[in-house]
């Protein structure tokens, strides 16, 4: 049970380092994530700084208050009945902090699609493959997002962060321990504030002729359109999700408004007012359904949170 008290008095003593229209109470998470479905988060921050963080996690630990990071609000699901505690989300956290010799500098809460077109119109190569991933450079990296043949790990060389207690830290790339959609600030417990990419020289025009072709290409194949968290389960060894689920006949599955996309498997989607519940009912009876055909357990990728 929260401390209703604790929640107060967090409003109160954070009004003091940043605006109250940062600070709002009993934010309907389905308006800050990309699926559009979930319930309340009792605190949403949205710190316009590394220190506005860093203060925002001191003072919730302070009054014994659970604290959750999102960045840009996609692949994650978030329960009806919501997030208990403080939720900061870092996508007001957009800067380019220096740019020389094929380093960028970048705070968490820019788009990777952002993040890719000022690469290009730096004349920058490396990082064209996440021109469509969606979501923020900060959650990309928890994840080690990837696409096309490409990662995050392929890029990062830096990464400064801020820890469940509010304290600073920097990694360099050995450090960050990065697998397939593993990074090691799944188990750690800090939150991704700066990224440095180290990217190589390359030909504008080519860059962007690049990320054209991957954009058409996922516009083609993904549903964009529709409501999602991208992506809903991990390759497993040697398959392919969407392809182990379209060969169990299972597009168009669907409970209420969640359905696994018509045009690629892989995704289950909001047709306009699915809840948690309905998203959780499509992906437990695909895992179930595709095990039972294949044998193949399906892992979510999209992050599962909040309380029923």
């Amino acid at each position: 049970m929260i401390n209703k008290y604790a929640l107060t008095s967090f409003a109160a003593q954070m009004s003091k380092y940043t605006p109250m229209d940062n600070i709002i109470l009993d934010a309907p998470m389905s308006e800050h994530t990309t699926f559009a479905v979930g319930g309340p988060a009792d605190i949403l921050v949205l710190p316009a700084s590394v220190k506005e963080m860093s203060v925002a996690i001191r003072i919730a630990r302070s009054l014994e208050l659970p604290v959750t990071v999102l960045g840009g609000g996609s692949n994650v699901l978030v329960r009806d009945g919501g997030i208990r505690g403080v939720v900061i989300q870092l996508n007001r956290l957009k800067k380019v902090l220096s740019c020389h010799d094929g380093k960028m500098l970048v705070s968490a809460g820019y788009m990777l699609k952002d993040i890719c077109q000022f690469a290009q119109e730096q004349g920058l190569t490396g990082i064209e493959f996440a021109c469509g991933i969606p979501g923020t450079l900060g959650g990309a990296v928890f994840m080690n997002a990837g696409a096309y043949g490409g990662e995050m790990s392929h890029v990062v060389s830096r990464v400064r962060t801020v820890s469940s207690t509010g304290g600073v830290h920097t990694y360099s790339a050995p450090n960050l321990g990065f697998g397939y959609r593993q990074s090691r600030f799944q188990k750690s417990q800090e939150f991704v504030v700066e990224v440095e990419l180290l990217l190589r020289p390359g030909d504008k025009d080519e860059i962007q002729r690049t990320m054209d072709d991957l954009m058409q290409r996922r516009r083609s194949k993904q549903p964009l359109e529709m409501h999602s968290a991208g992506s809903t389960f991990k390759r497993p060894p040697g398959y392919f999700a969407g392809t182990l689920i379209d060969q169990t006949g299972l597009k168009g599955l669907s409970c209420g408004d969640a359905q696994v996309s018509t045009k690629h498997a892989g995704f289950v989607v909001n047709r306009g007012h699915a809840s948690a519940r309905d998203v959780l009912q499509v992906i437990r009876e695909v895992q179930r359904r595709v095990e039972l055909a294949h044998g193949v357990h399906l892992e979510p990728e999209v992050r599962i949170i909040g309380e029923d």
